[in-house]
């Protein structure tokens, strides 16, 4: 017995060391709404606000930037509902925002005729709940019911009721599912596909839905049949159904999400589901006049010919079907030629590339000769993005940027383009110059990066200086009209510069592919060569340079400066990724475990862990003086992330600031002043630490 204790004691004693490891001090930050939690994040707001709101500029930059936000003279961006556009609008008077519907005659007058909808700064206020808008789902064609999403303080969980657009109310008795991350479509006008919480084992361990199912009008929601369940461990399920307004025809598609690149799509015909017999890493991009259209992630050996990654291919959905893989080339990449986006207008797609960081825009028409592409050129060497399609009218709407001009909003009307609204001069661009360069990265690949530089730029290492980054999930960063930066940051002297690093799309799947999982540090390798580049040509030095990246950018720039805090003077990171041990187990963070790996696995962690900012602190380094902030109401991005960081930092007596919103969802706020108070709060500090 004696015996037996001993051995017992030693085991205990021999584990301490491994189970002091793994404990976290700063756990009790994870509990979102938990009293010590809000009080630690509200003590942190009183010392982060009282100081950086002393800075001088911080009252100008913060009365600039809400005229900015507030101004009536911004672009209405808006959506074809058949007779009407509508728009989802927030200004001085509508903070929550109102949606609102003109006629397309009215929107080209410079003071269009609006009629309010919803107003949903007063259903905020009859339902005392913090409701943010997140859109609406319209049933074709008549587009008179549609399921609008309300968030609670801009969370991506959101509350989905039937709406009735001819008398601008809700539909009594009509489609209603309680708050949870949802995806719901129409299938008619008496049904919905529902992918939802329906309670117990319903969800993935991403946090959304695993079942989709056919909910009925009139019968109550736990009545919705399955059509299909996916694994536990699949990031999603959802459903749609695609209406060819040209053909006639629908098609009801479930797509299953196995991890973030891959899926399954399954097309419903006579009743069952049939998958589509395509790569797990290709994009069904939709189906115009019959032909199915791919995007492709990979090399694909299809029939007797290979297709390329990055490549937009079609073919005939029945001969798909039937068998046959005969598809046409409609894009093929190059070198740093890349695809964008394709849209169907019901007579012909409109198709954006990207070459070298720029965009290009086409049209495609098929017909039984084929397909043909005309370019649609653009104002100069900026970036574009589809705005809005009517496939019943054949009209598109697209914008055109770059980081001098501003936005402008064009409509393409069956090939004829005209100009229809202007985003004003927001910021004075006098003297400004932009360029493109390039650093050469740790292995010797060169990065693209963009230098704004203001009037009398002087390359003498003084200029403030302001690095921007992204590099994950195959998201670009292109040239753009940013008139809040424009405003607090470069027409006061600073340069402004974007890195294009591996793991965005800049050029294609390959270049995220390239810093995807295990090779995921030269995300970081390329964003510090831009930093040394920008210091080795005398643009910037240590003293003057700060770094700003949210999300997926903010464990970016947390990443570079714990691995190379000599580097920097600042640091911005929003709504930030932090501690990579846990993410996949705090709200969406499973669903990335295709970008970053699986901390959970040795081999995965083995790596991970150089680069995770969380685990990187150390006690005995100087660090620059961090900014991290973040929203209570984010639950993409747990807000753990930055308080533990944060948490963590105080803990080894390092200085940093803190910023939590208690609103806002994974961005910066819901109302404009939310937006204007964070924006100015960053840029006081940086202008602090820079000047």
């Amino acid at each position: 017995m004696i015996r037996m204790l001993l051995l017992c004691l030693a085991g205990i004693l021999l584990a301490r060391p491994a189970v002091a490891e793994e404990i976290d001090p700063f756990l009790w930050l994870e509990e979102i709404d938990g009293a010590r939690s809000i009080d630690w994040a509200k003590a942190q707001n009183a010392r982060t606000t009282r100081e950086l709101e002393s800075v001088s500029v911080y009252q100008p930059i913060h009365k600039r930037v809400l005229e900015i936000l507030e101004s009536k003279d911004r672009i209405p961006y808006f959506t074809f509902h058949h007779d009407y556009i509508y728009n989802y609008w927030q200004d001085a008077e509508h903070q929550r925002g109102v949606w609102r519907r003109t006629r397309l005659d009215s929107y080209r007058k410079d003071k269009p005729k609006w009629e309010v909808v919803i107003d949903i700064d007063r259903l905020a206020k009859t339902e005392g709940k913090p409701w943010a808008w997140h859109g609406a789902k319209c049933l074709e064609p008549s587009y008179r019911l549609c399921l609008v999403s309300l968030s609670r303080g801009g969370s991506d969980a959101v509350e989905v009721r039937e709406f009735d657009t001819k008398s601008r109310r809700f539909v009594e008795g009509g489609f209603m599912v309680r708050e949870a991350k949802s995806d719901i479509d129409w299938l008619d006008a008496n049904s919905l596909w529902v992918a939802t919480d329906f309670g117990p084992d319903s969800l993935t361990t991403s946090g959304y839905a695993r079942t989709v199912r056919i909910w009925r009008r009139g019968r109550p929601l736990s009545t919705a049949r399955t059509i299909f369940e996916g694994q536990s461990t699949d990031v999603s399920v959802n459903a749609t159904t695609l209406r060819d307004s040209v053909e006639g025809r629908t098609y009801d598609l479930v797509t299953r999400t196995i991890a973030f690149w891959k899926s399954e799509t399954y097309l419903r015909l006579d009743g069952r589901l049939v998958r589509l017999d395509i790569p797990q890493d290709a994009t069904l991009a939709g189906i115009f006049k019959d032909q199915l259209l791919l995007t492709l992630r990979s090399d694909w050996t299809a029939g007797e010919k290979t297709y390329l990654q990055g490549a937009l291919i079609a073919i005939g959905l029945d001969k798909f079907l039937a068998g046959s893989r005969a598809f046409e080339n409609l894009f093929e990449p190059g070198e740093r030629v890349s695809f964008g986006a394709v849209a169907s207008t019901g007579k012909r797609l409109m198709l954006l590339t990207m070459d070298n960081v720029t965009s290009r825009l086409y049209r495609l028409t098929h017909s039984s000769n084929g397909w043909s592409r005309n370019e649609i050129q653009l104002p100069g060497k900026g970036s574009a993005e589809l705005n809005a399609i009517d496939r019943e009218r054949d009209l598109v709407s697209y914008t055109y940027t770059d980081y001098l001009t501003p936005t402008s909003l064009y409509l393409d009307d069956a090939g004829k383009t005209g100009m229809l609204k202007s985003t004003p001069k927001f910021f004075d661009t006098t003297g400004v110059k932009v360029e493109q360069l390039e650093a050469v990265s740790r292995d010797g690949t060169k990065i693209p990066y963009s230098l704004v530089t203001p009037r009398d730029f002087v390359a003498d290492g003084n200029a403030p200086t302001l690095l921007y980054g992204y590099g994950g999930f195959e998201i670009s960063l292109l040239p753009g009209y940013y008139p809040a930066m424009g405003a607090a940051w470069i027409e006061r002297g600073g340069v402004y510069v974007v890195a294009n690093i591996r793991g965005g799309g800049e050029f294609g799947p390959k270049w995220h592919q390239a810093a995807q999982g295990h090779a995921h540090m030269k995300n970081f390798d390329d964003f510090i060569a831009v930093a040394e580049d920008l210091q080795a040509r005398h643009i910037s030095s240590k003293d003057h340079l700060g770094i700003m990246g949210g999300s997926q950018g903010g464990l970016l720039v947390g990443g570079a400066f714990t691995l190379r805090p000599e580097l920097f003077k600042a640091v911005v990171a929003q709504v930030p990724l932090s501690d990579m041990k846990r993410f996949n187990k705090l709200l969406a963070g499973a669903s990335w475990m295709a970008e970053y790996g699986d901390p959970d696995k040795p081999e995965d962690w083995a790596f991970i862990k150089t680069w995770s900012p969380y685990e990187l602190l150390r006690k005995d380094v100087s660090y620059p003086e961090a900014f991290y902030w973040t929203n209570t109401r984010d639950d993409r991005v747990h807000p753990a992330h930055a308080r533990k960081m944060v948490a963590k930092m105080q803990a080894m007596e390092h200085p940093v600031y803190y910023f939590e919103n208690m609103e806002g969802g994974h961005g910066s706020g819901t109302t404009s002043r939310q937006r204007a108070h964070v924006t100015a709060l960053q840029y006081a500090y940086l202008w602090r630490l820079l000047r």
